[in-house]
């Protein structure tokens, strides 16, 4: 099969397009022929020689896929050959197969292209088992999601709503800002002009909000203390503004305040194919109803995997980016 290889780490124009193996299909798992897969900023990490794939899995980059059953292993039972499905994967999106545990696959979402399902299974699955299976957003809470015009934040903001929550979102353009209030936010703020803490208390009548869904880490955690509500819950799912920082802990005490944080590529099968089950369970209805859509800014052909990693690093982009053998 052809796979995007990364030939040493580096810069975008390391990914080539090469021939390589097929995978090895295990007793638990499901052969997928890809349609498409979809850019995660992990996957630019993964390029640079960082945030390496979890032991047994593929060493190709793309951590979720779309495409068809081409063969099931001997194990599996609610799969068969055929069956348009979309997965989350330790890796190896970018190819034109993969092997993935039956336990990480998941349907088509009624209503949505097999191309645009590859959107979904990352981000349904970041903030599943994030906002909601730990910080237990609930009706009527609030919310603020860093980075509003992601593919976690363009997601995070729709199946938020759907859920009864008030929901705040920071970005860095006016035209990212107008997008996420079209698909549902409430509170927009433009972080390069205004001081998110000082927003958030203007518009909640000086309490704060209750969860935050960050991306940054050492550069927000104070300003994300100082942000929240008494019982307010912080997660934390990205270390984008760097990994230190010195802390006042008052508010923690202060506010009962609780900080969380998590991966999703490195839990056990097990921990995902939990994940997976509960996402099939509460976000896929809320897709089926139209209330969640997948946001796709662009597709690239597999061989312009380094197009698209420019695009991503420019940040220019709003929602997710694919990747289409």
């Amino acid at each position: 099969m052809k796979a995007i290889v990364i030939t040493s780490p580096g810069g975008p124009e390391v990914l080539q397009l090469q021939e390589v193996e097929d995978p090895q299909l295990r007793d638990d798992e499901v052969l997928i022929g890809v349609h498409a897969t979809a850019l995660n900023r992990a996957d630019t990490l993964q390029r640079k020689g960082f945030h390496p794939p979890p032991k047994g899995a593929s060493p190709y980059l793309g951590l979720e896929c779309s495409g068809t059953v081409l063969s099931i292993g001997k194990n599996v039972s609610k799969w068969k050959i055929g069956d348009q499905v979309c997965a989350l994967l330790g890796g190896g999106g970018y190819a034109e197969k993969v092997a993935v545990p039956a336990g990480q696959v998941l349907p088509i979402p009624p209503g949505v292209s097999l191309t645009d399902a590859a959107s979904f299974p990352e981000v349904a699955c970041t903030v599943w088992s994030t906002i909601f299976m730990t910080s237990r957003l609930s009706q009527g809470e609030t919310l603020l999601i860093h980075g509003g015009s992601s593919g976690i934040g363009t997601f995070a903001i729709q199946i938020a709503k759907y859920r009864g929550a008030r929901v705040f979102v920071t970005a860095g353009s006016e035209e990212k800002l107008a997008f996420c209030k079209s698909i549902g936010a409430d509170v927009a703020i433009n972080y390069k002009t205004e001081d998110f803490v000082e927003r958030v208390k203007e518009e909640t009548g000086g309490q704060g909000v209750d969860v935050i869904l960050d991306c940054m880490g050492a550069s927000y955690y104070q300003r994300n203390l100082d942000s929240l509500n008494l019982d307010g819950r912080l997660f934390i799912i990205g270390l984008q503004g760097g990994v230190t920082t010195e802390v006042n802990l008052r508010p923690l005490l202060a506010k009962r305040l609780t900080v969380q944080a998590a991966g999703l590529r490195n839990r056990s099968l097990e921990n995902k194919a939990a994940i997976i089950s509960e996402v099939e369970k509460n976000v896929w209805p809320a897709i089926a109803e139209g209330k969640v859509k997948p946001v796709v800014y662009k597709s690239y052909p597999l061989a312009e995997a380094a197009d698209a990693h420019r695009l991503m690093e420019s940040s220019e982009h709003i929602g997710k980016i694919l990747l289409v053998p």
